[in-house]
């Protein structure tokens, strides 16, 4: 059964060797991109295109048509690759049309060696762009799944490589277009002539039954291109260039010499030319579970340490969830307005209003309705398993900067030799599996300063508890990242500063001044408040003046190099104008030399500032106390909920974890 994909869907594949059909309804350039771990494409060499239409494991057509046959063999493609990505662009022309929206919408289909459908997507939603990105083959945990993209561009293909990371793209795209251009020219801008037929099956004609296309209506068939792709077998080096100059002075084969003695027509089609479509690649052995993936292994991603695979495989695991979560919510949006459809043209029949005729309509399309729905939640479930199942074999593997309080691992802390490469600030889930939790990583050095939220209207959650509550739950949390950046950062290489204007907050400080951590007291008063905004002031003037000079030997002898947290509580209570001013200095250039905030504040208690204070909320990042769906993904931009970081009660990690950071800290001192 062909499993019709919707923008953001994956679906696994039981096949290595397949085909890609692709059709619209004008001349299309289609072109695949080989990606690594990262989705980046290396060079000019991974990409395949009608002037380069042969990659190893990969063949495109050469020239621009509405109809393609690709052949990929995932099995061929080099080690690195981790991504196959299917783009289409327009070509550029006085008679080409000048964006996606203004033709039919394309369709492309993936089938295995047998010719069975795998998945089918028809890209909708696109208006000003001139190229997209289809679909992608990708590789997770030795597993290739396909899936649906819809990224459009309306820069053309010079964009679309750009964000591929392709070095020289605007060149690459001027060599592509330039080499159809030509051809187009000499074929009088119509698409290569007809010769044979495709059909796309029961999903395509049901995708454009619905649209309202009667094209794709069952029997419908649509023209592909005698010339998509190489004959198979044969190398793309040994098919001359589709150029005027090529076929200029071909001397007659023996066939067309024949042909002319007996006054019969002369076929001009090259000799080494199949009118036909490629047949389809020998079938290969299908795996003995087909489409079940491998046992999720932690830190099967890409990495030369095990810490770095393990941070690129949660960020895989985020993007998966995030992915597979828009493809359920699209899948459901779809289901709903499909109904409203049909339910709307059968009360619009004034025939259905007499009789059961409206009922029997209606029941028709609640039980479609219905059938949509749980085909989604069951792609969903089968995902949400997989993620789950990997989910539990990472989280123990975790290192103490990646790890819950809760974790094992913190049972055998020591502090660390070096700085790791990222930290776990909390945890992320939505609300369709709230049990899964992905680890929310930021890297370190922090990029940007941190700040607590204990505004009452930070969550609906905070909004139940009072102001003593909800203030104390900010301390904490600030705390436990203070508490986590001391014990990640290697002796003498993290320094934490506190200010508590009105020393409020001493029960929740009291792990950090117990522990020795700390330097000196949490500053206190306006003199306390000024001497450490001054100190950390001068420092970020002394360190920028020497890396500006490139004189950082001139440093004063007494300066502490070493990172700088400064922990601000109950903000703004107890700061004047200076106080403000300095503290907006060191949110924007602290960071970039090792001086970072923590700040406790309540957005509305400093509304009394007006705007001058909306640059430091932007330059720090937001996180709560108490759980909130403020924070969005960097792919489909969902409103994921965030837990913050808890010590299990009772649990003694805290205390343990920072009194050795403390005796680390003053052996190293010594």
């Amino acid at each position: 059964m062909t499993a019709e994909l919707v923008r953001g869907q994956n679906h696994p594949l039981p096949h290595n060797a397949l085909e890609i059909r692709v059709s619209a309804g004008e001349s299309v350039v289609v072109g695949v991109a080989l990606g690594d771990e990262n989705g980046r494409v290396a060079g000019a060499e991974w990409v395949a295109h009608p002037v380069q239409p042969g990659l190893p494991g990969v063949e495109v057509s050469r020239q621009a048509a509405t109809d393609h046959r690709l052949t990929v063999d995932l099995d061929a493609v080099p080690a690195a690759v981790y991504r196959v990505t299917v783009l289409l662009a327009l070509p550029i022309g006085p008679t080409a049309p000048g964006s996606f929206g203004a033709v039919a919408a394309p369709f492309v289909a993936v089938s295995g060696p047998d010719g069975a459908d795998i998945v089918s997507y028809t890209v909708t939603g696109l208006d000003v762009e001139s190229a997209v990105i289809a679909l992608e083959l990708y590789r997770r945990h030795d597993v290739w799944k396909v899936r649906a993209v819809g990224q459009g561009y309306a820069g053309g293909l010079a964009a679309l490589f750009a964000d591929q990371g392709l070095d020289r793209s605007a060149e690459v795209a001027a060599a592509v277009q330039e080499s159809v251009a030509l051809d187009l020219a000499r074929t009088g801008g119509t698409p290569p002539p007809v010769t044979t037929e495709v059909r796309h099956g029961a999903a395509a004609a049901a995708a454009g039954t619905a649209a309202g296309d009667p094209a794709a209506a069952p029997g419908h068939t649509v023209a592909a291109s005698p010339q998509a792709v190489p004959p198979h077998g044969l190398a793309a080096a040994d098919i001359p260039p589709d150029g005027a100059a090529s076929q200029a002075a071909q001397p007659p084969s023996q066939a067309q010499t024949q042909a002319q003695a007996h006054n019969d027509p002369i076929s001009y089609v090259h000799p080494r030319r199949q009118p036909a479509a490629p047949p389809p690649p020998p079938p290969v052995a299908p795996p003995t579970e087909p489409g079940r993936p491998a046992p999720p292994v932690a830190g099967d991603a890409t990495g030369w340490t095990m810490e770095e695979r393990l941070y690129n495989q949660v960020w895989g695991m985020f993007e998966d969830l995030a992915r597979t979560v828009a493809a359920y919510r699209s899948a459901v949006d779809f289901a709903e307005s499909r109904l409203d459809q049909e339910l709307d043209r059968a009360l619009s029949d004034a025939r259905n209003r007499m009789g059961g005729s409206a009922d029997t309509a209606r029941e028709a399309a609640r039980v479609k309705h219905d059938e949509l729905t749980e085909r989604a939640r069951e792609a969903l479930e089968r995902d949400l398993a997989q993620l789950i199942a990997e989910s539990e074999v990472v989280e123990p593997a975790l290192p103490p900067a990646f790890a819950r309080w809760d974790n094992p691992v913190w049972h055998g802390y020591r502090v660390p030799m070096e700085i790791p490469m990222a930290l776990r600030l909390g945890d992320l889930h939505l609300p369709e599996r709230p049990q899964l939790r992905i680890p929310m990583l930021v890297r370190l050095p922090l990029e940007r300063g941190l700040w607590v939220d204990s505004g009452r209207s930070a969550s609906e959650e905070a909004s139940l508890l009072d102001d003593a509550q909800l203030r104390a739950r900010a301390v904490d949390a600030a705390v436990s990242h203070a508490a986590r950046l001391l014990a990640v950062y290697p002796a003498g290489e993290f320094t934490v500063h506190v200010i508590d204007p009105a020393g409020s907050a001493a029960a929740s400080l009291a792990p950090l001044v117990q522990s020795g951590v700390l330097d000196e007291p949490p500053a206190a008063g306006a003199q306390g408040v000024s001497s450490v905004l001054g100190r950390l002031t001068q420092r970020v003037d002394l360190v920028q003046m020497a890396m500006r000079g490139g004189a950082a030997d001139a440093l004063p002898p007494d300066l502490d190099t070493a990172h700088q947290l400064l922990v601000v509580n109950d903000f703004p209570h107890g700061f004047d104008d200076r106080a403000v001013t300095q503290l907006r200095y060191l949110a924007d250039e602290g960071p970039a030399v090792g001086v970072h905030l923590l700040m406790v504040a309540d957005r509305e208690d400093a509304s009394a500032y007006g705007p001058l204070l909306d640059p430091l909320w932007r330059s720090l990042l937001r996180i709560t106390p108490v759980p909130d769906d403020h924070l969005a993904d960097p792919w489909v931009q969902h409103s994921w909920t965030y837990e913050p970081p808890a010590v299990p009660p009772g649990s003694d990690v805290l205390r343990i974890v920072l009194s050795q950071a403390a005796a680390a800290r003053h052996t190293w001192r010594r």
